[in-house]
């Protein structure tokens, strides 16, 4: 065997390699230098510089407009639509279960996933450009139950945020352990609407998350933390006669807040308020919610648990939440529904409301 040739063979695939590697460097470097474009929105009410190559979302945060986005840009919530009318490309196929055959036509598109390669023309909502930033002291924390945690924030001293009962903002987390970047997702606030100088916000600890894990794990009393917000249309809206409340989880947290907004402005409003658990250690705010209810005789609080343990002793609501939707919740007259919580939950719990003449209309959701 020639060991020579051998070697000499090895040591030319490996600079063959190596030279392939550099030109892909090279070719990337600039194939994705897009240098600066310009970005129109609406129609020249405002016009920005940004240099190419990253998401328009991420863009026009750095520019101090802030889309919503529940997800972190990772195209699961579909929440960050903007007009795009000129210089997005096609439609991509992570875009299409969140794009309607209407909204294609008026160029809607998620800006998590439109990169920024040209010159482009775009549209946004006007009441998307009073969204502010706000740097905040973490002055409290609170824990809920085992894997929720209340967080209370006060705002820079002359600072007020105004929003309305159900709204949430996004949380940016900092570089913390292994985690090397900034990282953001969307939180209810589950503070009254009427308290301005400080937010509160309810977050459940998700195995793996990014930020959640942040905020259990790395997040401290006195640390700053920066919100932009607020965002969401999940708010209070006609004139009905009776509020149905369906949450479960940290979905909790808007519901709090609208029930504390319809006190607080005396609206005529019945409102009755399922929330679901599995088991005695997933409920929280107990004995506020049976407080409001011995206060307010329009308020009934039902918790359900799906699985009591034996040492909870329960003698509440055994079941899914829908098992008390089918006997507590006649057919709808004057009645609107606001659900939070997971997907499945809701998915289900919407179907029932259905069967009781609840429209698309009357029932506004916000899944977790």
């Amino acid at each position: 065997m020639n060991f020579s040739v051998i070697l000499t063979t090895v040591g030319i695939l490996a600079a063959v390699s190596a030279g392939l590697s550099v030109i892909i460097s090279v070719a990337d470097a600039v194939l994705n230098n897009y240098g600066t474009c310009q970005l129109d929105i609406n129609n020249g009410e405002k016009l920005l510089s940004v240099k190419g190559g990253s998401s328009l979302l991420s863009l026009l945060a750095s520019e101090k407009i802030f889309i919503p986005s529940a997800c972190g840009g990772k195209a699961t919530c579909g929440l960050c639509k903007v007009g795009v009318l000129e210089g997005g490309g096609p439609l991509l196929l992570t875009e299409e279960p969140y794009i309607s055959l209407e909204e294609r036509k008026q160029h809607i598109r998620l800006s998590c996933q439109v990169k920024v390669k040209t010159d482009m023309k775009l549209r946004i909502p006007e009441e998307l450009f009073n969204i502010k930033e706000f740097l905040c002291e973490l002055v409290e924390v609170e824990d809920m139950t085992y894997d929720i945690k209340r967080l209370r924030l006060k705002l820079p001293a002359g600072e007020s945020i105004k929003f309305k009962a159900g709204q949430f903002v996004q949380f940016y987390s900092k570089p913390y352990g292994k985690v090397r970047e900034e990282a953001f997702r969307a939180y209810s606030i589950s503070s009254k609407a009427s308290e301005t100088d400080h937010l509160e916000l309810l977050i459940r600890l998700v195995p793996n998350g990014i930020v959640t894990t942040y905020v259990h794990t790395a997040l401290q009393v006195g640390d700053t933390v920066r919100l932009s917000g607020p965002y969401g249309d999940f708010y209070l809206r006609g004139d009905c006669e009776e509020l149905v409340m369906i949450a479960g989880g940290s979905g909790l947290a808007p519901i709090r807040s609208l029930v504390y907004d319809v006190i607080e402005k005396g609206l005529p409003h019945k409102m009755r308020f399922f929330f679901g658990a599995n088991t005695m250690r997933d409920l929280y705010y107990m004995e506020e919610f049976t407080q409001i209810e011995r206060d307010y005789p329009q308020f009934k609080f039902i918790p359900c648990l799906a699985r009591p343990a034996p040492e909870d002793n329960w003698q509440g609501v055994t079941g899914f939440v829908t098992v008390a939707l089918e006997e507590q919740v006649a057919d709808s007259v004057s009645k609107e529904a606001y659900l939070c919580g997971s997907p499945g939950m809701l998915d289900a719990c919407i179907k029932i409301l259905k069967t009781k003449g609840f429209t698309d209309e009357t029932i506004f959701y916000d899944k977790f």
